[in-house]
């Protein structure tokens, strides 16, 4: 049996870095001294930190210069005139029409040039064709912000991508900044002012897909600004959720996403929401290929590997739902609704069949429905009739209508310490009893800072108890479906519990390399695949355990070997362009003699000759007791750069498809989140009276692999540990075969 060699586990990330030979650099733990480290590089050379751009001019501009302006009729730019013009009397901006040969327009004075304007203006709105030869006016002008609505760029293919690609080269010689192209007047709605609390500000790259959440006014719900992002030649995503997130008005920030620009910006973004606590709910498709076809076509960016943009969007606690009605009522709940001071959720229904199934939704979904206590159970039964069930869900079998019960029943529900949420769901009106319950929910909630939820099922959505009573109320969170509530809630409560432990990545991330990498580099081979053992030699370097073996080139030194290594062995051919050993019989298993060692020898070297296989010997390895075949990877990601994978392994590891993903930076915590993730995590627990094994040990490696990914960075094309064998609890893990391909 193997003695455990990979040491004590350590709780603190950088007494991993200190393993790997690096001192610890001091954790960076406020965004005052987050501020400090703009430029600041990892390891890898990706930025820890992006500044966020002061978009206040944008969204309230000074003055604002309209070029292409026009008052023709039947002229597309006469119709977006009209609405600039409207929309900078409202926010309190100077408009000035530009056009070459007109002298007003709508009644303003028109200048002909950017340059004969009277002012410096803040943001220049383009209705032009071709947005380009413009960009250096506005430059020479010193204009802040640009707007292109010109279509014919990234979304059209090849020379549509060139052409944006030459635009955006001209926006960063100009200093100014550019939404767009491909957008359209979506920042420049009117909002309403006569709403109170916190706002949903909303991001989306295709302007109509953000509709549904513009429309929440209507109900009740305040919005405070749109960014219609578009092809995102220059602002992006993540530069409107960063400065999004810094708005003290802003409660959540809802995103419908099509393609990611840059993802180290949108994490650096998302890990800014985080530091603050604002919820960033978001819609991304891609799911599917022809989800992923359609949104290239539509902007012309890469939609990602869909796992990995999934898993990197829950790192960073960004709520991803699929459809925009959960994208609104998500973003609403979470923007409004105080925190939870309980995760407990009850059900509160005038039917046992609504109760119930109610229940089975919320609890299939993860939410926690605790029995209530029987002294609580007692007290609801004061007011409820005995042979009714009152421990969780709740059925008051009609609520009351003619006196107090029906809100003592809401207020002694709420008054349990251990409830934070009561949701009722009323599939129908029911006058009168609906109308009362519905109020007394409404009071209930005003009087409290539990979260109150009701579900009102009817289609109708004409009825005075929904209208008025529900939507008057902004402490009442008010759904039409079952499942919008149970999405909105469970991300409600997922939310505050990531956030009040949230610890951002990127303090702690290394910023100098370790003397792992300067060994490892020695063993890097740009352009090819190591062989198992180079590749063996890489994982030592990083402190990750590999079996006792020796490589040789004979059948007398495979004999000494052996003896050296310890019977019984395993005997691998090993080769730089060598893969899948098993399936060509370069593999065996268990030889316990010399002669046994020998004649494998002879058949290994015969079968790679006969294969065509170039090998740079045979390698003679320890034996490793059985424990639980994991994998542990590196492979590159377009978006992401580096990301982690662990997961069951073994021969069966392109069947089962169990695994889980990261994007570096990340702490011990995410990887321990990895393993749970997995559908056969319960291996790893002990099944079938089998011992459990050595989890710390397999976190210990997925930390020491990300080093690795994060120092090789870009020149580590692929690497693959398979299998990983995890060893009984204290005993460790081995890596007994590893592949890995240089850039």
């Amino acid at each position: 049996m193997l003695g455990s060699t990979h040491g004590t586990l350590t709780t603190d990330f950088r007494a991993r870095v200190v393993a790997c030979g690096e001192e610890p650099h001091a954790a960076v733990h406020s965004m005052t001294v987050a501020a400090a480290t703009e430029g600041v590089l990892d390891v890898s050379g990706r930025p820890l930190y992006a500044a966020v751009p002061d978009l206040d001019r944008f969204f309230r501009p000074g003055s604002v210069a309209v070029i292409g302006a026009s008052d023709a009729e039947g002229r597309p730019n006469t119709g977006i005139t009209r609405q600039l013009i409207r929309w900078a009397e409202r926010v309190g901006a100077r408009l000035y029409p530009v056009h070459p040969t007109r002298k007003s327009v709508f009644g303003l004075a028109c200048s002909p040039s950017v340059a004969e304007l009277p002012e410096q203006v803040d943001l220049a709105v383009l209705l032009v064709g071709d947005p380009l030869p413009v960009i250096e006016e506005l430059a020479q002008a010193k204009v802040r912000f640009a707007v292109a609505f010109a279509s014919g760029f990234a979304e059209t293919g090849e020379e549509g991508a060139a052409a944006q690609a030459r635009l955006a080269a001209a926006v960063e010689r100009s200093g100014l900044r550019l939404l767009g192209p491909n957008t359209n007047l979506n920042a420049f709605e009117e909002f309403r002012d006569d709403l109170d609390g916190p706002a949903i500000a909303l991001i989306t790259q295709s302007g109509h897909q953000g509709r549904p959440v513009y429309t929440l006014q209507e109900l009740g719900v305040r919005l405070s600004h749109w960014a219609p992002t578009g092809n995102e030649a220059d602002l992006e995503t993540a530069d409107f959720i960063s400065y999004f997130s810094q708005r003290p008005e802003v409660g959540a920030i809802a995103c419908y996403v099509e393609g990611l620009k840059d993802g180290r910006s949108f994490l650096l973004a998302a890990d800014r929401a985080a530091r603050a606590g604002v919820p960033v709910v978001a819609v991304k498709v891609g799911r599917t290929e022809t989800g992923a076809r359609m949104a290239a076509s539509h902007t012309g960016k890469l939609t990602g590997a869909d796992q990995v943009v999934d898993a990197a969007m829950r790192q960073f606690g960004v709520i991803r739902v699929d459809g925009l009605d959960e994208l609104q009522d998500t973003a609403a709940l979470l923007a409004r609704a105080r925190k939870p001071q309980a995760e407990g959720v009850v059900v509160y229904s005038i039917s046992g069949g609504t109760g119930a199934h109610f229940s089975d939704l919320a609890t299939g979904a993860g939410l926690n429905l605790p029995t209530l206590s029987e002294a609580k159970q007692r007290e609801l039964h004061e007011w409820i009739p005995d042979y009714l069930n009152v421990a969780n869900p709740v059925d008051n079998g009609g609520h009351p209508v003619g006196d107090w019960r029906g809100r003592k029943i809401i207020d002694a529900i709420l008054a349990d310490p251990d409830v934070g949420v009561l949701i009722c769901p009323i599939t129908g009106p029911f006058p009168p009893m609906s109308d009362k319950l519905a109020q007394d929910l409404v009071d209930a909630a005003e009087s409290t800072d539990k979260l109150v939820c009701v579900v009102w099922g009817s289609p109708v959505g004409t009825e005075e108890a929904y209208r008025t009573t529900l939507l008057g109320s902004s402490r009442v969170a008010t759904f039409r479906t079952f499942g919008n509530c149970i999405t909105a809630v469970k991300a409600y409560l997922d939310h505050h519990r990531f956030a009040a432990s949230y610890r951002s990545p990127f303090d702690e991330a290394p910023r100098t390399p370790s003397p792992s990498f300067r060994k490892a580099q020695a063993l890097m081979r740009p352009g090819r695949q190591l062989s198992e053992h180079a590749a063996k030699q890489l994982l030592r370097a990083y402190g990750i355990r590999v079996p006792r073996e020796q490589l040789v080139t004979s059948a007398a030194a495979s004999v000494r070997a052996a003896a050296l290594v310890g019977y019984p062995v395993v005997m691998k051919a090993s080769g730089a362009r060598l893969a899948h050993k098993t399936e060509l019989g370069l593999v065996k298993v268990g030889l316990t003699s010399a002669s046994q060692v020998r004649d494998a020898y002879r058949e290994l070297t015969d079968i790679a000759r006969f294969e065509g296989i170039e090998l740079d010997g045979i390698l003679v390895c320890q034996m490793v007791e059985r424990g639980v075949e994991m994998m542990v990877g590196v492979t590159q990601d377009a978006l992401f750069g580096p990301t982690v994978t662990v997961g069951l392994g073994g021969v069966l590891v392109e069947v089962l498809h169990d695994a889980a993903v990261r994007v570096p930076p990340f702490g011990e915590d995410q990887a321990r989140s990895m393993l749970g993730e997995l559908r056969g995590r319960a291996l790893l627990e002990g099944v079938r009276g089998g011992p459990p094994v050595d989890v710390d040990a397999l976190v210990e490696v997925v930390l020491r692999v990300q080093r690795m990914a994060l120092e090789l960075g870009d020149d580590l094309a692929e690497l693959d540990i398979n299998p990983l064998m995890v060893l009984g609890r204290g005993q460790g893990a081995v890596a007994l075969d590893a592949l890995a391909v240089c850039r």
